[in-house]
């Protein structure tokens, strides 16, 4: 039988509110880092924050899927759709903010040159930070 496995994206375990699903580990990937956020169209403020992964030393790769948005990677803004792929290293601050129509946004991860290894908050069955006490 073929090593293959299938998911609909609605079917996949959500955190924060909904918006962003456990694509690497609902599919049992287990080399890199996946997962699909969904954002409403942008009110001006935008709802993914200013970060980096300097802490863990991950480099990260966006890509729209639907929609459109813009990537601000210190301070350049980046336009992100279908045709635009932008990897980010792990020191580097990074914000989302999606376009008038909203996206849908694949992000995958990994650290250069180690064994990935899935984070807590992106395995099935974690808590959703978004439910956690500050």
């Amino acid at each position: 039988m073929a090593d293959v496995t299938v998911k609909q994206v609605e079917d996949m375990e959500a955190i924060f509110y909904g918006s962003f699903k456990r694509a690497g580990a609902a599919l049992e990937v287990e080399s890199f880092g996946m997962n699909v956020v969904d954002f409403p169209p942008d009110s001006g403020e935008g709802v993914y924050p200013d970060h980096d992964h300097a802490d863990v030393g991950e480099e990260e790769v966006y890509l729209a899927w639907k929609g459109s948005g813009i990537l601000t990677v210190e301070g350049e803004e980046i336009a992100l759709d279908q045709n635009t792929i932008v990897r980010v290293g792990a020191a580097t601050k990074r914000k989302v903010r999606s376009g008038p129509d909203g996206m849908r946004m694949i992000v995958l991860g990994g650290v250069p040159g180690e064994v990935y290894e899935r984070r807590e908050r992106y395995r099935l069955g974690a808590p959703d930070p978004a439910e956690q006490p500050a």
